[in-house]
């Protein structure tokens, strides 16, 4: 299986000049823990994540060491610290060595490279440019599924681009935030609906493509803040 297979797209994204309370409003609003940083030529530039706003002032929870173990430590990483803790937008926060993939990278070398580097997510970039992103979960969705990591049946695959494709032309589904999945014919949908009518209507989509044979929803529903 590649990564086109399981990947998110289209992508939330942030600018650099993003603040960061929007970005944390983002992480609430949207039920997600990271999002790609993009220029205003659309390269990317870093990645922002739970991780990145985990030290923050406003929490009470910046780095606090004992004065002798912080006079071992080299001012420029207390001066970064610093920043990190108390800059307002995500150019101040942001991780900027930004590890990615690629659409057809096998999902094997994607696991392999996420517990290397100890990371969560790989942007997917083709050309240079951002078209997707995988993450732990896309994995962990593909094994619930009942498949192993190895390439998916061009059938299958048609099946997944078809239904996202019909979606994605329909101004009421977010597409950002669902996940298709299919296996000999089934389908299996994850992520978030904004409302029980779009949760329903992404079935129902879902159910009408060509090929399918049983729709499995595990749709959450985020409505009036609260979740179903």
């Amino acid at each position: 299986m590649l990564v086109r297979d399981v990947m998110i797209s289209p992508v939330i994204t942030v600018k650099p000049s993003t603040t960061v309370e929007e970005v944390a409003r983002l992480f609430l609003d949207k039920r997600i823990s990271a999002a790609p940083v993009l220029d205003d030529t659309g390269k990317i530039v870093g990645i922002v994540s739970e991780a990145d706003l985990l030290h923050r002032v406003e929490a009470g929870t910046e780095r606090q060491r004992s004065w002798w173990l912080q006079a071992f430590i080299q001012n420029d990483t207390l001066a970064t610290e610093y920043v990190k803790a108390h800059g307002r937008k995500v150019s101040d926060v942001m991780t900027r060595s930004v590890i990615a993939t690629a659409p057809d990278t096998p999902l094997h070398e994607v696991a392999t490279s996420m517990e290397k580097n100890a990371i969560k997510r790989l942007p997917v970039l083709e050309n240079g440019q951002l078209v997707g992103i995988v993450s732990r979960s896309n994995l962990l969705q593909a094994v619930a599924t009942g498949r192993k990591l190895i390439e998916m049946t061009p059938s299958d695959q048609d099946i997944r681009e078809r239904i996202l494709s019909s979606l994605r032309k329909e101004p009421w589904a977010h597409t950002g935030l669902l996940n298709v999945t299919v296996s000999d014919g089934v389908v299996d949908l994850w992520g978030v609906a904004e409302s029980k009518a779009e949760r329903k209507a992404i079935k129902v989509a879902a159910e009408a493509a060509a090929g399918v044979r049983a729709v499995n929803d595990n749709l959450v529903t985020y409505s009036g803040g609260t979740w179903a």
